[in-house]
């Protein structure tokens, strides 16, 4: 683990310094604009993937659309006119709640009476019988009173808005009688959080006295930086009072209840945190800004739509206006109440405030809740530690089905709290996270990690099978070619009788019977994670330990070098189909402390090693042929792999060597070996036992018995021939037992 730490710090580092701009946006000590644009785009997919795109017959919309606007006139119409539309909605069609998503600020003079009134104090103010006409005819031409006088005694509620840029009041009309509230202890209603209005634009009077209710339309005092309606306050404050939007009042007039509730809590002791607003059972969660995300049903059309003009005519069918909640709005685009929502760019206003109805008829509201900032913090450090920590161990396909995975189960999870619990969760910033930090984790590992494996391949690709260079790569700073002093293992090989098999092929038969030979052999060493050092005709070096740290290296060379004669004999049927002649090989092995590094000249450089435990080796493979065996190793390499089964062919001083050194012949594994062949070891080392203190005649018996046995083995005859010089030639008292070899 401290290893894996080590490798990957920087860009462990970096990927958390990545992950920080998005995590301080999420905890609002920087506002990264895009963050919020993103967001508010995965919201509106939300609501587009999972809206009930079903028609709501509850709510009818009476649009004075451009067909009302051809056969009616122009707008605005008589109020007469709308007069007769309130009584034919309430008295014919027997509607249950009026709202109008339009503002009646100034009187009505299309009637004539203003003209009238005139001439009554003018040209005929000495007219009696004009004076008693006109009285006879006022209350028919007085519109703005007729309209007042068809909205008494009705559940209907008239349409305002406030103004909110910040100019000194400039108030037309009258503001419909705050709403009854009930609250939970002291109530101050500057403290709820809800939006200031600074201004506002009501109905006349007489209107707004005769109508039971009355909420405001304005849509877009909390509307998103994109101009999108995504959420719509329910309260709003003016001159310390409390409004409800119009979509509230027609819910509460629905539901036959006089008195909103609020609930709220102590978020701190100076601080009203409004929890929720309550009509009755019904509990509508709000946020800080006592906002509701409005809950779009569909695109435009959820609603059942009648055409003003065919209500004034009579033409709708009873059975679609019966008992319904009526919103008088326009689609008509000369009217300007078209919004950009989620759904579409030019959705009609009135439409929004029948979603907002349909909401709290149906407590079917999505919630942001107080707590949304504390999981998002969450999301964003789990994400990043996860991928941070994961990303730089992984291979890329697993790196990109753990990202793939990772963000399908954010999404899931969080589709699955929007659709089971109604929680609009943060998603967008916990997605980006995810993807700057895999795409700076690939761009990583391509232009560094595989540059360094690029480097490295180009180092040492020549020496190291892939595997190796794939391995150190997770750590390329551990490797260069600079000499350095190593405990490592040496192996030589070479062909027997070289020059004999060459004088018998032609040159293009050598060629192939040496890559047929060398590539089966390097495949070997590199199985066994060994380094080619240099192919030297027929003679292959190769060590074991460097460049890669190798604490094994003197066994895997010795299992490399078995490996190699076996490989060889598989191979002879092979060789012999072709009629080229069969090969032998000697291998010699030797580990101790080496140096290691790119050497060379200025012309040319090789990764090599270098120093007296590799001229051992080369002496060692040189004996193999004087010893009559394949394999030889040192004393040194048979200490670093005890478990194994050596035969000691001798102690032995090498060319330029004066310190003797003992040889051994590996047999098998422990536990691989023959019993008959451990006794004739046993019988062997008791052979030696005797040569070494010089009972020349018990050696000679038993070096002749184990001649008798195995008559093939080449180093019983050498030692049966020493023993006879020796016999006639005594060695002396200070012999050591070695035998000094004078050539290489």
């Amino acid at each position: 683990m401290a290893g894996f730490f080590k490798r990957h710090a920087l860009r462990i580092l970096l990927s958390l310094l990545l992950a920080l701009p998005i995590l301080f946006n999420a905890l609002g000590l920087f506002d990264l604009g895009f963050i919020g644009r993103l967001e508010d785009y995965a919201y509106d997919l939300r609501l587009q993937w999972t809206m009930p795109d079903t028609l709501d017959k509850r709510i009818v919309i009476v649009d004075i659309d451009e067909k009302s606007l051809q056969e009616q006139g122009h707008w605005p119409w008589p109020r007469n006119k709308l007069a007769h539309l309130v009584d034919l909605l309430f008295d014919r069609y027997k509607i249950d709640v009026l709202g109008f998503d339009v503002l009646f600020s100034e009187r009505d003079e299309s009637s004539g009476l203003k003209t009238l009134e005139q001439l009554a104090q003018g040209q005929l103010s000495a007219d009696p019988a004009f004076h008693a006409a006109l009285g006879k005819l006022r209350p028919s031409l007085d519109y703005d009173q007729v309209f007042a006088d068809s909205l008494k005694g009705r559940r209907v509620a008239l349409g305002f808005y406030f103004r909110h840029d910040g100019q000194p009041d400039a108030t037309l009309g009258s503001l419909p009688p705050a709403p009854v509230l009930r609250t939970q202890g002291a109530f101050e209603p500057a403290r709820i959080g809800a939006p200031v209005a600074t201004g506002f634009a009501a109905n006349l009077s007489p209107l707004q006295a005769n109508s039971v209710a009355g909420g405001y339309f304005d849509l877009a005092s909390l509307s998103d930086a994109d101009g999108v309606i995504r959420r719509l306050p329910l309260l709003q404050l003016y001159h310390g009072t409390l409004y409800e939007s119009l979509g509230l009042s027609l819910a509460r007039l629905a539901l036959r209840e006089a008195v909103i509730g609020l609930d709220y809590r102590d978020q701190e002791k100076s601080v009203l945190a409004l929890e929720s607003i309550t009509l009755g059972q019904r509990s509508v969660p709000v946020d800080s800004d006592v906002a509701v995300l409005v809950p779009y049903r569909g695109r435009q059309g959820s609603f059942p739509y009648v055409s003003a003009s065919n209500v004034l005519q009579g033409k709708v069918s009873p059975e679609i206006l019966r008992g319904a909640i009526v919103l008088v709005g326009t689609t008509a685009p000369g009217l300007n109440d078209l919004r950009n929502t989620p759904m579409q760019e030019n959705y009609a206003g009135v439409e929004v405030h029948a979603n907002m109805l349909a909401g709290i008829l149906d407590s079917d509201l999505k919630e942001r809740p107080t707590s949304a900032a504390g999981i998002e913090v969450s999301l964003l450090l789990l994400a990043a530690a996860l991928l941070a920590l994961a990303l730089p161990a992984l291979k890329p396909l697993w790196a990109t089905l753990l990202t793939v995975g990772l963000m399908a189960g954010l999404v899931g999870a969080n589709l699955y709290l929007w659709r089971a619990a109604n929680l609009a969760l943060p998603l967008a910033s916990t997605l980006l996270l995810i993807l700057v930090l895999f795409v700076f984790n690939m761009l990583y590992g391509l232009f560094v990690e595989e540059r360094s494996k690029r480097l490295l391949t180009g180092l040492f690709g020549q020496y190291v099978p892939p595997e190796l260079v794939d391995e150190m790569a997770k750590d390329p700073g551990a490797y260069s070619l600079a000499g350095e002093s190593r405990d490592l293992t040496v192996l030589f090989s070479d062909v027997r009788g070289f020059t004999t098999i060459s004088e018998g092929l032609d040159p293009v038969q050598l060629t192939q019977l040496m890559n047929e030979f060398l590539t089966p052999m390097t495949q070997v060493i590199h199985q066994h994670r060994g380094t080619i050092d240099k192919y030297m005709g027929d003679a292959i070096m190769a060590f074991w330990g460097a460049p890669l740290h190798d604490p094994l290296h003197a066994r895997h060379a010795l299992l490399a070098g078995l490996d190699m004669i076996g490989r060889l004999a598989s191979l002879q049927d092979q060789f012999q189909a072709r009629g080229w002649p069969p090969i032998r090989i000697g291998v010699g092995l030797n580990s101790g402390e080496m140096t290691v590094g790119n050497m060379g000249s200025e012309f040319r450089l090789a990764y090599t090693v270098m120093g007296d435990a590799v001229n051992l080796g080369s002496r060692l493979e040189g004996l193999t042929k004087e010893y009559g065996v394949q394999i030889i190793v040192s004393e040194y390499t048979r200490a670093a792999v005890p478990d194994f089964v050596y035969r000691e062919l001798d102690c032995v001083r090498v060319k330029g060597k004066l310190r003797p050194v003992g040889i051994y012949e590996p047999i098998a594994e422990v536990g691989q070996c023959d019993t008959a062949v451990l006794d004739e070891l046993i019988r062997y080392e008791a052979a030696l036992a005797s040569y070494r203190a010089q009972d020349w005649s018990s050696a000679e018996e038993r070096f002749q018995v184990l001649r008798d046995h195995d008559p093939q083995r080449y180093v019983y005859q050498i030692y049966a021939g020493r023993i006879a010089h020796f016999q006639q030639h005594p060695p002396g008292s200070d012999w050591d037992g070695a035998f000094t070899f004078t050539s290489k």
